[in-house]
């Protein structure tokens, strides 16, 4: 029991965020108390001043109220500055030790006094000690151990020495003040209790409060911070490095094949690849680069470091990226593209440097996958001129200003044109003739792409029905064309409203465009090849992975990109394309080479066993008229070399 009083006492295993309170309650009360016990104190020396003893009156009570003043100004000073949880509980338990060294020297003083004066005297000393306590008891109500401490060393000796008194009239004080004093600790305690549970419900709260902020900041899959916790704390950090004049680098991963993951082995098997991403991110996270996941496969992160420094980390997520995975028994192998933006080149606002490292991801996903790019002033000139092409776009009248050229697909055993390809080609009236995988790809980001491919699409279908001898017509779509329910269905009521025989068209589809929804996209295909339409699967080759997709799509046609023609004449490139050759023979797929440029390529195209063909050794794209023209004199071309080997023969 007395360990449990001394333990209480000592105010062991009281919380921090319970002994915080008390503190901050305190630091306004307690210089209340010490100004109490001064004035009261002055108020009983004054009227005991030339009765008592002037050591009594002058030298004790000067020690006194000093003693109190000193501590009411440490109070003060306390109020303007944070104190942790392990000095307010020092300072509250040095006050219950300081309360009971006080209340004993005030009690025996003042008991000391009541030897001295009249009737009046000795009324103002027992009024003094009774005031006093109260006014005590309820400026320590938040600390009950000091509170309790001088009710017990005041009110004990205050009721026994005027019990011994034997006056009936301080008797009756005397016990009336202990009753009172019982009572007020009684509601001290009680105020206590509801004060610790107000302590303890806010904490709760305030836990449940930071839980809940917390789970708002964070991506619950990965454990990684989200985009709203991205952006607040990018916000603050540029906020540091334009005070600092620092530098911060901003960037963005993108996972490059997870796509074809998720829908190959189930979002059950993509959700724990996401989770393993974002472990091996953690380390980098521990060095001071704040990573979080954005959305999708999309992560963001940004640290204070200069470009060598964000090269270094770039390059590091990309090889981590690149490092196969094992999920579940599966190797998965993916792969990241990285764009980073560093301040203040890369822009001066979060939202410049996240929209430039946005565009220098989009770089590296276009051009060099699977590594970082880095922004810079030449991109800034590229957007500018992006931006100018998509205003113009937006304004452009698009019926009057697009074109349709055609380039011719050769069989060259025979010498005849196996189909056309239809090309878009626009010339702005003030930016001049705009390359057309520049407007086609800005086309696709600002949402203008669906009335760009049907104006094109019609106008290509309306060039199908003058071209010779059912000649076929081969025409692009892009991933958002065949991912779109409304643009599918707006072609094939555009296509029948034409009138033109399904079977002459073809649909060329890159693989970045099968593969970004290809369950969508092969239906989409299916639907088209319902009516008669063909599928070609353009640049072939070039895809993430072309091979493992090609048993599961109702394609016709390979269209073998023209890179595998200009990298040149080597035995690897050759070997390559032989088996590429191969492959299409044994799934009954026609094989078109793209690019031919020279008669060198193209002997060595035919001596592997290829023999359709498209490129500038046959003919450039042209105009339909220009088309009509060039036919006609190829086959009068062919019909002379055919008479001559006829009479030669």
């Amino acid at each position: 029991m007395l360990r449990w009083i001394l333990s209480w006492f000592w105010m062991s295993g009281t919380s921090p965020d319970i002994a915080m309170a008390q503190f901050k309650v305190l630091q306004r009360q307690v210089p209340l108390l010490y100004a109490l016990l001064s004035v009261n104190a002055l108020a009983v020396a004054y009227t005991h001043h030339g009765q008592a003893p002037d050591w009594m009156t002058i030298g004790v009570s000067g020690v006194l109220v000093s003693v109190s003043l000193v501590r009411l100004v440490v109070w003060v000073l306390r109020r303007h500055r944070e104190a942790t949880a392990a000095e307010a509980l020092s300072n509250l338990r040095r006050t219950t030790i300081l309360s009971v060294v006080l209340a004993v020297a005030y009690i025996s003083w003042s008991l000391s006094l009541n030897a001295y004066g009249g009737p009046y005297e000795h009324a103002h000393v027992a009024i003094f000690i009774a005031i006093t306590v109260i006014g005590c008891i309820f400026c320590l109500m938040q600390l009950p151990q000091a509170a309790l401490a001088v009710a017990i060393v005041v009110t004990v000796p205050y009721l026994v020495f005027y019990l011994r008194l034997n006056n009936p009239v301080f008797s009756a004080i005397a016990l009336n003040m202990f009753l009172v004093t019982l009572v007020m600790v009684q509601v001290l305690l009680n105020s206590y209790r509801s004060f610790i549970q107000v302590i303890v419900s806010r904490g709760e709260t305030e836990r449940l409060s930071r839980e809940n902020l917390r789970l708002a900041h964070t991506d619950v899959l990965t454990g990684l911070p989200n985009r709203r916790h991205f952006f607040l704390d990018l916000e603050e950090s540029l906020d540091r490095a334009r005070r600092t004049a620092r530098p911060l680098a901003v960037g963005l991963v993108d996972l490059d094949r997870f796509k074809p993951v998720n829908d190959t082995y189930g979002h059950v098997v993509g959700d724990r690849l996401l989770e393993e991403v974002s472990r091996r991110f953690d380390a980098l996270s521990a060095s001071g680069c704040v990573m979080a996941r954005l959305g999708g496969d999309e992560f963001g992160f940004f640290i204070d470091c200069d470009e060598e420094e964000a090269h270094r980390i770039a390059a590091s997520l990309c090889d981590t990226l690149a490092r196969p995975f094992q999920i579940e028994g599966i190797t998965l192998s993916i792969g990241g593209s990285c764009g980073v933006a560093v301040y203040p080149d890369g822009g001066l606002t979060t939202h410049e440097l996240f929209d430039h490292a946005d565009y220098a991801l989009y770089k590296s996903k276009s051009a060099c996958r699977g590594s970082a790019t880095f922004y810079s002033a030449d991109h800034e000139t590229k957007i500018l001129s992006d931006r100018a092409v998509e205003a113009a776009l937006r304004a452009a009248d698009l019926e009057a200003e697009m074109e349709i050229h055609l380039q011719p697909i050769v069989h060259e055993p025979s010498g005849r044109v196996a189909a056309v390809e239809a090309l878009a080609r626009w010339n702005h009236p003030r930016l001049g003739p705009v390359e057309p995988d520049l407007f086609v790809a800005i086309a696709e980001r600002s949402g203008l792409i669906h009335d760009l491919t049907l104006i094109l699409l019609a106008k290509a279908l309306r060039t199908l029905t003058e071209l010779p001898g059912g000649m076929p017509l081969c025409f692009n779509l892009c991933a958002q064309d065949i991912t779109n329910p409304q643009t599918v269905i707006a072609i094939l009521a555009l296509v029948r409203r034409t009138a033109v025989d399904p079977s002459r068209l073809t649909f060329e589809l890159t693989e970045t465009a099968l593969l970004r929804d290809v369950d969508v996209a092969n239906r989409s295909i299916r639907l088209f090849r319902s009516v008669g339409i063909g599928i070609a699967l353009d640049d072939f080759g070039t895809g993430s992975s072309s091979l493992s997709q090609l048993h599961r799509l109702p394609i016709d046609t390979l269209k073998i990109d023209r890179s595998f023609v200009k990298v040149g004449a080597g035995q690897p490139v050759q070997t390559i394309l032989a088996s590429i050759r191969a492959l299409g023979a044994a799934m009954t797929l026609d094989c078109i080479v793209e690019g031919v440029e020279t008669g060198e390529q193209l002997a060595i195209l035919r001596a592997i066993g290829f023999e359709r063909f498209q490129g500038d050794h046959f003919a450039a794209p042209m105009t339909p008229d220009a088309l009509l023209l060039w036919l006609a004199e190829r086959n009068r071309a062919l019909a002379t070399t055919a008479t001559g080997e006829a009479e030669v023969g």
